[in-house]
């Protein structure tokens, strides 16, 4: 169990130093393309899109991966507690050996687990306080969303003035994506399955009919669907990369989340935002309503 939790850490910092790389590459491109030459702009938006599609997917697969590995880890433990449970009694000194043993690995596997926590306690503290010196030079502060598999939503939900339900939003982002296939199936289908079949059509309608059944994640794919549906630019904030913006063709105030990667067990999660002093914002522009 002590392996599988560094190895759970080593993907978590391996995928946060690809994001920070890829951030820093698309920071780079929208350097080199000027603001004024329309066509090209275009152009790279969708070349940025797909390639944060592409990280997302493969960061999403590696970590249920991960997961599987590790629910087959403890059944493989619980077989040989079987096995052991159902062998012959041993002599008192053996017997008496084995409980000793197996005690002190009790204590060096709870030993190195509560490190591990400390450790990631550490990194959620260090990237919070890095989020909220970003957020306070623009007079923001976190607000806190449930981790439920809708934070993403959840945190969209909380900065619209009109009343919806995230069912609803999921149910609006899922609708545009099948409804503009072409432009968001070359993103998805650029990765590949465990068994090196590239992803199609029917695999893309289906992540959209579970964007609307069950809880799964939202990223980079629904982020610009909502964003085009409600007209509007969503900014990710992120402690060590550039502040990603999606829909910059669209001019209204722009809705502000914050993406976090040692937030919960699994790294990932949004938080919304809201002013410092909420009771002196006033005269604020009227966020976006959807069309």
């Amino acid at each position: 169990m002590d392996d599988l939790h560094s190895e759970h850490q080593r993907i978590l910092r391996r995928h946060q130093r690809e994001k920070k790389e890829l951030q820093a590459q698309i920071q780079s491109l929208k350097n080199s393309v000027p603001k004024t030459d329309k066509k090209k702009r275009k152009q790279l938006l969708q070349d940025v899109a797909r390639m944060e599609a592409e990280m997302a997917q493969r960061h999403r697969q590696e970590l249920e991966k991960f997961e599987d590995e590790r629910s087959f880890e403890s059944v493989i433990e619980d077989l040989a507690k079987m096995d052991l449970e159902n062998q012959p009694p041993r002599s008192h000194k053996a017997q008496r050996k084995r409980e000793r043993m197996e005690a002190l690995e009790r204590g060096h596997q709870g030993s190195n687990f509560q490190a591990e926590m400390e450790h990631l306690a550490g990194f959620r503290r260090e990237e919070e306080e890095k989020v909220a010196a970003i957020l306070g030079v623009r007079g923001l502060e976190m607000k806190q969303i449930p981790a439920d598999g809708h934070c993403m939503y959840r945190a969209i939900q909380d900065q619209l003035v009109f009343s919806t339900s995230v069912e609803m939003l999921r149910s609006r982002a899922a609708s545009y994506m099948q409804q503009h296939v072409d432009e968001f199936l070359p993103f998805f289908g650029n990765s590949e399955t465990e068994t090196g079949d590239s992803f199609g059509y029917d695999d893309f309608m289906s992540y959209c009919d579970n964007i609307v059944h069950t809880t799964v994640w939202g990223g980079q794919l629904e982020l610009r669907a909502l964003s085009h549906v409600l007209k509007t630019p969503i900014e990710v904030i992120q402690a060590d990369s550039p502040t990603l913006v999606i829909g910059e063709e669209y001019t209204k105030k722009p809705i502000i989340l914050v993406y976090l990667h040692y937030a919960c067990t699994l790294g990932e999660h949004y938080n919304s935002v809201r002013p410092v002093q909420a009771e002196a914002a006033g005269g604020a522009a009227a966020p976006p309503r959807l069309q």
